[in-house]
């Protein structure tokens, strides 16, 4: 059975003068308008597509890429407004409808949102939802610590970043493990901190454990011969500082100088770091 919203691997059954007609089963025949068909496409042959509903309501096939696919949480522009709802931009030709009773905030064209992609039961479309939190939960964890992860920016709160783990789990990134500013709907690579006993999860980005020293030793060892082997920053400069130049915190660098110090690959000094020739 095809799925709408979902990327669908269909066989070509014939070919038409404004398109191909691919097998969708129980669905029928499903169209791909002749300017997606790509080249040399011919009857027999498999072809992924992603499907969705057109403006009269019949099951249309793309090879067009969707900024997001039903199940998704994604940061979309609003183009269109009615009094029904709004029209985001998802990346294909007809936009995705976020209804009225959708919506949590003021929505304005050109502004952009956090959203999930669902399939109305209703219509059986896609459509938008800005009721993020009720499809996340933290209940039974599919994460475990040190685990990397995917993280999306969902709010800023008193101590940090709420962000949404995976698309499931909500999480917090504390501000002393940030040192930059993160916008809104952001996508960043992280780690799982911290699970505590309620199920509450703290997220760190970048990689964990002994992979991070690996990588930013090799880029500090980098750096100092760039530099002609030393570098004016020590445990006694400013965090801001370490992160401009290095793109790190300034506990993983201690940890990756230490490490390159125990390693006798570099020279502690009251001013800096200096490599050490091998």
């Amino acid at each position: 059975m095809v799925q709408v919203g979902q990327y669908n691997t269909l066989k070509v059954v014939k070919k038409v003068d404004f398109g191909l007609y691919l097998d969708g089963g129980e669905a029928g025949e499903i169209l791909l308008p002749k300017r997606f068909v790509p080249n040399g496409a011919k009857p027999d042959d498999e072809l992924e597509v992603f499907l969705y509903h057109d403006g009269e309501n019949r099951l249309i096939a793309t090879t067009q890429k969707p900024i997001a696919i039903a199940g998704d949480i994604a940061l979309l522009t609003v183009v269109s407004i009615n009094n029904q709802g709004a029209f985001l931009d998802w990346g294909l030709m007809k936009d995705v409808f976020l209804p009225l009773s959708q919506q949590t905030t003021r929505i304005a064209v050109g502004g952009e949102y956090l959203i999930k992609l669902y399939i109305d039961e209703r219509t059986g479309r896609v459509a938008a939802t800005q009721r993020v939190e009720r499809y996340l939960s933290n209940d039974e964890l599919t994460v475990k610590e040190k685990q990397e992860v995917d993280l999306l920016v969902y709010q800023k709160t008193d101590i940090g970043y709420k962000v949404i783990i995976n698309n499931q789990h909500l999480g917090v990134l504390h501000y002393n493990e940030v040192f930059r500013e993160l916008e809104y709907g952001a996508k960043e690579k992280g780690y799982v901190k911290t699970i505590r006993e309620d199920n509450k999860i703290d997220i760190s980005l970048g990689e964990a454990g002994y992979k991070k020293v690996e990588t930013e030793a090799e880029k500090i060892l980098r750096l100092l011969a760039e530099n002609d082997g030393y570098l004016p920053y020590h445990d006694k400069s400013e965090p801001a500082a370490i992160y401009d130049f290095f793109g790190i915190s300034k506990k993983v660098f201690k940890m990756t100088v230490g490490t390159l110090y125990k390693q006798r690959k570099v020279e502690l000094t009251q001013t800096g770091i200096k490599l050490i020739e091998a």
